[in-house]
């Protein structure tokens, strides 16, 4: 597993204060590097069977620090395409801090446990907010 990126993200995350996982961001190449690869990542586990039919714009606004970085997935055609930047109508928005997300996709933050703290704010279709995470393999 050593050559697992998700798993080694996963040992950087776990039981580490916000600040020893911003500061291995930064030693990572920063925010925008690392979640670029993470979005990435997504992009290429998106399973256009299990979105079939559907079309969706899903926005992630990830605080760092002052910063805000927007992560959109637009999902449509069966395909699944990054912007970085706000989307145009997401049907759901997701904000939160960026070592919460990094807690998150780690599966070291639970992501309904995260809602009902406010760790995790949804807008939008909050039913859609469960639904789509099928879309993306877990490999």
């Amino acid at each position: 597993m050593a050559d697992d990126p998700r798993a080694q993200l996963a040992e950087m995350v776990k039981d580490k204060s916000d600040e020893e996982i911003a500061a291995g961001i930064e030693a990572g190449g920063g925010a925008d590097t690392v979640l670029s690869q993470i979005f990435d990542a997504m992009v290429g586990a998106f399973d256009a069977d299990k979105a079939a039919g559907q079309e969706a714009v899903i926005q992630w606004d990830i605080t760092n620090g002052d910063d805000t970085l927007n992560y959109t997935l637009v999902v449509a055609d069966g395909k699944c395409e990054l912007k970085k930047e706000p989307g145009d109508n997401p049907r759901v928005t997701m904000e939160m801090s960026l070592p919460n997300y990094l807690r998150l996709i780690t599966g070291n933050l639970d992501g309904m446990q995260a809602f009902m703290s406010g760790q995790l704010k949804i807008s939008g279709d909050m039913m859609f907010a469960q639904v789509f995470q099928g879309w993306f393999s877990q490999g």
